[in-house]
């Protein structure tokens, strides 16, 4: 992954990871709300998720507790 995306910095605790197929060309991140891939707007843009959009599974950015 080039670029680490918005929801993983910003700590979402709803985040999985980035998984690939192989390669960094065929990379995609994912999360509770959208397992099948994060929409770019909000993986890599501008918007924070904390509104529902569609096929979000009723799930928004949610910060995640941090642990010591």
């Amino acid at each position: 992954m080039l670029q680490e995306p918005e929801c993983h910095k910003r700590k979402c605790c709803h985040f999985l990871g980035a998984f690939n197929k192989g390669s960094e060309a065929t990379e995609w991140v994912r999360c509770t709300a959208f397992p099948d891939g994060i929409p770019e707007e909000i993986a890599f843009g501008s918007n924070l998720h904390l509104e529902p959009v569609p096929g979000d599974h009723g799930i928004q950015f949610e910060l995640r507790e941090e642990t010591e």
